[in-house]
């Protein structure tokens, strides 16, 4: 394996954004159930942006780094935090279990938005940012997209079940499996077909955003 000093750092860059967004996803979704009124995540300490109250061992650290330096791997949104802990009790049953649960993804959906305002902005000037700029938005998107599989303990297996109103015994007991399941699933090349279409179709909003954006900025900088 080729692991020259420019591979390292550019896997170490990508390694610590997808931290950082992985920690916020789950912020967004205790930082939701406790505007809702579930005092669970605050109690935990996870109504913050300090990424070690996020990150789990396995899905944060071991899986990222194995598929940035081991199999290289340009789904490098596959990842996942420390779950958020909730209490239904104080939630509107199905509203505010629907609100947690997309609660992460859409944090993703901005963290990419605001990367790529910022992006469009600067990498006139600094065209180096461009490749960073893509990788943060695609990653947030993937993680987003990723997130609403259909399966516990995944937010789209959040989702599903009051749609098809699953006991919680089932959704534990499948969320003890997803792990496993998940593994085949995403080796599928119609999965890994199917998610980078997903993906690709989100990422198109961005795109026009950019483009609307670096012209001015060019505008701009010109002027100055």
């Amino acid at each position: 394996m080729d692991f020259d000093p420019a591979f390292i750092r550019n896997a170490l860059i990508v390694f610590l954004l997808l931290v950082g967004s992985v920690s916020l996803h789950e912020w967004g979704h205790a930082f939701v159930a406790d505007l809702l009124g579930d005092p669970t995540p605050d109690s935990e300490g996870r109504v913050t942006l300090n990424p070690m109250a996020h990150i789990d061992p396995i899905g944060t650290v071991v899986v990222p780094l194995i598929n940035l330096f081991v199999f290289r791997n340009s789904f490098t949104f596959i990842a996942w935090g420390r779950p958020v802990a909730t209490n239904p009790g104080p939630l509107h049953r199905h509203r505010d279990i629907v609100l947690v649960a997309l609660a992460g993804p859409a944090t993703n959906l901005l963290v990419a938005l605001a990367a790529v305002v910022a992006g469009s902005l600067t990498v006139v000037a600094q065209p180096r940012l461009a490749e960073l700029v893509n990788e943060l938005v695609i990653m947030n998107v993937g993680l987003a997209v990723f997130n609403m599989l259909p399966l516990p303990p995944l937010d789209g297996g959040s989702l599903l079940r009051p749609l098809v109103g699953m006991s919680e015994e089932t959704y534990l007991r499948l969320s003890q499996w997803s792990g496993l399941l998940l593994m085949v699933v995403l080796n599928l090349e119609f999965t890994r077909q199917f998610i980078a279409l997903a993906i690709g179709l989100a990422c198109a909003p961005y795109v026009v955003i950019s483009s609307l954006i670096k012209p001015a900025a060019a505008a701009l900088i010109f002027q100055l």
